[in-house]
Parts: structure tokens; sequence; C-alpha cells
């Protein structure tokens, strides 16, 4: 039975990447930067992890643009224009993701989240959507500006087993990109995988399940720790 479920963020409890875009062009128009992101174009800069390092991506690719330096300052505008677009509730959670997680509560199953994004993008969306502060809902939280190095080194799921003080064979990882699915197999868990708006059509074969989202059946041992609950079995 499993004794601890593990979150990514973005793509995995919400589809927040076009908030992400969003964000990021309206950061680019107000600072006079001319960068425009189309979709095509961040589905792409995904397989980079992390914005600061997208931006410097982007830089290098388009041969102009702001400095390390200057990229820093503009990643700290973007997050802020980021937390007022979530807090506005215009992005809900996936199909099945309250359902989970409130059934995992009930149960006594330990929740946490690993992801890239930085904590108060998470801090942003959890209020927003579930409506309590993210330290009540989850036992461990380890976001992308607390590692070294981000996804797909496993550095941000090994923060988050050694908060848990969980052994990775008990715990289970909910992804939805190869960077994810990587990141969590090299900390030796075994992974859901919901492939999401921006990484669908990837190679997950390697997951130990793939389901459209989690309101689809769910892993066996899941189902068992939650009482094969109804709602989402």
């Amino acid at each position: 039975m499993v004794s601890a479920l593990i979150f990514d963020v973005d793509g995995t409890l919400a589809e927040t990447e076009e908030a992400h875009r969003r964000a990021f062009n309206e950061t680019f128009a107000a600072q006079g930067i001319d960068w425009d992101w189309s979709q095509d174009d961040y589905r792409e800069l995904l397989k980079t992890t992390g914005g600061k390092e997208r931006m410097a991506r982007h830089r290098d690719e388009v041969g102009f643009g702001p400095s390390d330096a200057e990229i820093a300052d503009l990643h700290k505008i973007k997050t802020a224009r980021y937390v007022e677009i979530i807090a506005s509730g215009e992005v809900p959670l996936r199909p099945g993701v309250a359902e989970l997680i409130g059934a995992a509560r009930e149960a006594g199953i330990p929740l946490a989240i690993a992801t890239t994004t930085n904590r108060p993008n998470v801090d942003a969306l959890i209020r927003a959507t579930l409506t309590l502060e993210p330290d009540t809902i989850f036992e461990a939280i380890a976001a992308g500006d607390e590692v070294t190095a981000k996804k797909p080194a496993p550095d941000v799921f090994e923060l988050a087993l050694s908060r848990l003080n969980l052994p990775a064979g008990a715990c289970i990882a909910f992804e939805d990109s190869e960077m994810g699915l990587k990141s969590a197999q090299g900390a030796g868990l075994r992974v859901v995988l919901t492939p999401s708006a921006y990484t669908d059509g990837g190679d997950f074969s390697s997951a130990d399940w793939i389901i459209p989202d989690l309101s689809h059946p769910l892993p066996s041992e899941i189902r068992q720790g939650l009482g094969q609950s109804a709602a989402i079995s």
C-alpha cells in the first residue's frame, strides 16, 4: 500500500502553462522587450525547466535580450503577474485532482509537492483552487528555487522524500511531462503520468501508469489505500 503521494504542479495539478505564457508575454511587453512567445514557442521552451532558464535559452537562440541579472528581475515581475492571474480563479484544477487530494487526506495518506516552479506560484494555485493554506494540505513542499538542479534531475523529488522521511519505494509520484517523469524515476519513484495540454504526444513509455487524468481509474495501490472510494475509483 502506498505511504505518500507526491505531485508535480504545472500541468499535473492544473493546466497552468497558458497562464505562465501569458504572464511572460505581458511582462515582456510591459518592460519593452520585443519577445512574444506563441503556443508553439512555449511548447518547445518547456523542454527547458525553469522560467529564468527558458528566458536565457530564448535569448541565446534569438541573439538578443536581457542579461542574466535582468532576467532574474524579469522573473520576479513575471511571477507577481502569474500569481495575480492564478489568484483571480481563472485556472481550475484538472479533473479528479481535488477528489484525490480530499480522499487521501481523509484516509490519512500524506501528500507532498515536488515542482520546478517556485513557492509563490505553488501557494497561489493551492489557495485559489482548494481555498486552504498549502502547508495544511501537504506534509512537504519542495520547490524549484530550493534545489541546485531542476528537473529532469531528481533533486526536487529527493528533497520531498527527505522532508516526508519516507523511502521512494513507498511513494507514488504524479507527473505530466517527460522531464518530470525522468526526475521522479531518477529519485526511485513509481509514476502516474497524466499528459497535459502542453505535453501530450511525449514519450511516456517508461511510466508505471498512464491515464488521461485523475478522474480515471487509479492504480490499485492507491485505491486500496483510499478504501477504494467510489468517487475516484
